[in-house]
Order: structure tokens, then C-alpha cells, then sequence
């Protein structure tokens, strides 16, 4: 498969030039938008929270971006589009061998619910909203560890580890192990992670991380697999 090298993460070296207030505002825009999607009663209904989900961290990255949206979303390509199938696919066989064996442990395996049709709809906007609260923090530690070592390969597995990780925690819930979530939620996004770190891309990662959860609730609402 053939990606553009041209393409590079935006501001690390700078390139854009990301103002300091800009980070904390986007920093900031991270929890604040979880804390408004976890208690999405605030909001009418779920979809409504999904989309304040998303506008939160997306408005304040375009306006420190110069509405540049160019830098994060291109038209993805027919290899892009490849791997973005791929990686939902190992997903999917990593997870399923991953949870059978945090079950045969006896460790929680992810967390379960209800499945309706207005959570399926709103994960075309919460999605991205999940690739956003990934990418912000990812960029914002590339920057750092880019800053002081100049050393960008090292700088990108450190930043995307510490990013994984993070991502893990916040799906942390009663019932659910510390474990079952560093390794399917945290290690098992590194599917998705992947495929924006070779392509530079977020609608690119957006689709496996969509095709992925919306995979798994149709399923579910099957009652093929537990939600």
C-alpha cells in the first residue's frame, strides 16, 4: 500500500506553530468534553450529547489551526481505506482472543449495556470525538518530547504510548479491571492509532474506530455478542 510522504504530524516542529494558550485551551478541551458526555443527561438525548461531544475539542482546534482542517482530515485514499479495514479486522481477532482470556482468568472483561438505535447514530459524532481526545494529547507530547530530544521516532513511541494509556484509563468503570482496559481499550487502540500514524490522516483512523464499535453494537443488538 502506498501513503503520501509528504504528509507529517502538525506541531511538533512547529510547523504549524501552536501558541501556548492554544495548547491549554485544547488540553482543557479534553476532560471537559468527557465530563459533558458522561453526564449526557444534561443534554436532550444521546445524539445531541454526541455532538457537543465532539464541537467541544473541534471548534477550538480549527480556530488555534486557523480553520486550517486540512492538517487533520484529508479525502481518504483507496489504500488508506484498505487499512483502515485491516486494522478493524485485527482489532476485532485481538479483542476477542484478548477478552476470552481476561474471561478464562477471571478478570471483568469490557463493560456492558443496553444497545438501542440512538447510540448507533451517534457514533458517527462520538467517534470522532474519541479520535480527537486521542490526537490532542498525542500531538501535544510529540511537541514535548520532540522539543527536547529532536529525536522524532523515539518522541512518537513514547507520546503514542503515554496517549494509549491515557485513552485506556478513561474507559475505566466500575466492574471492569484496571487490566481489561490497559489491554483491550488502552493496548487494543493501537489498531487505530496505527493506522493515523501511517497515514497521517484522522478520517482515516475515524473509519477503523467507527467501523469497529459500530461492528460490535450491531452484534450486539443481535444478540451475537454481549454489548
Amino acid at each position: 500500500m502506498n501513503f503520501d510522504e509528504n504528509r507529517d504530524f502538525p506541531f511538533y516542529n512547529e510547523i504549524p506553530r501552536m501558541s501556548k494558550i492554544g495548547w491549554m485551551i485544547l488540553l482543557i478541551s479534553v476532560p471537559v468534553a468527557l465530563f459533558s458526555f458522561q453526564h449526557a443527561d444534561f443534554f436532550t438525548n444521546e445524539l445531541v450529547a454526541s455532538i457537543f461531544f465532539l464541537l467541544i475539542m473541534l471548534i477550538p482546534l480549527f480556530y488555534f489551526s486557523d480553520w486550517d482542517y486540512s492538517l487533520f482530515f484529508k479525502k481518504p485514499t483507496k489504500d488508506e481505506v484498505i487499512l483502515a479495514v485491516v486494522m478493524f479486522i485485527a482489532f476485532f481477532i485481538y479483542s476477542l482472543i484478548m477478552t476470552n482470556l481476561l474471561d478464562a482468568s477471571g478478570l471483568a472483561s469490557i463493560g456492558s449495556g443496553d444497545v438501542d438505535i440512538v447510540p448507533i447514530i451517534s457514533l458517527v459524532f462520538s467517534m470522532m470525538a474519541e479520535e480527537l481526545m486521542k490526537f490532542i494529547p498525542l500531538m501535544f507530547l510529540l511537541r514535548v518530547f520532540f522539543k527536547y530530544t529532536s529525536n522524532r521516532r523515539l518522541s512518537i513511541i513514547v507520546s503514542s504510548a503515554i496517549t494509549l494509556v491515557f485513552f485506556a484509563l478513561i474507559h475505566l468503570e466500575p466492574g471492569v479491571s484496571l487490566l481489561s482496559v490497559l489491554l483491550i481499550q488502552g493496548l487494543g487502540s493501537l489498531f487505530h492509532l496505527y493506522v493515523y500514524l501511517k497515514t497521517k490522516n484522522l478520517f482515516a483512523s475515524y473509519l477503523s474506530h467507527l467501523m469497529t464499535d459500530a461492528f460490535v453494537l450491531i452484534m450486539a443488538m443481535f444478540g451475537i455478542l454481549a454489548a
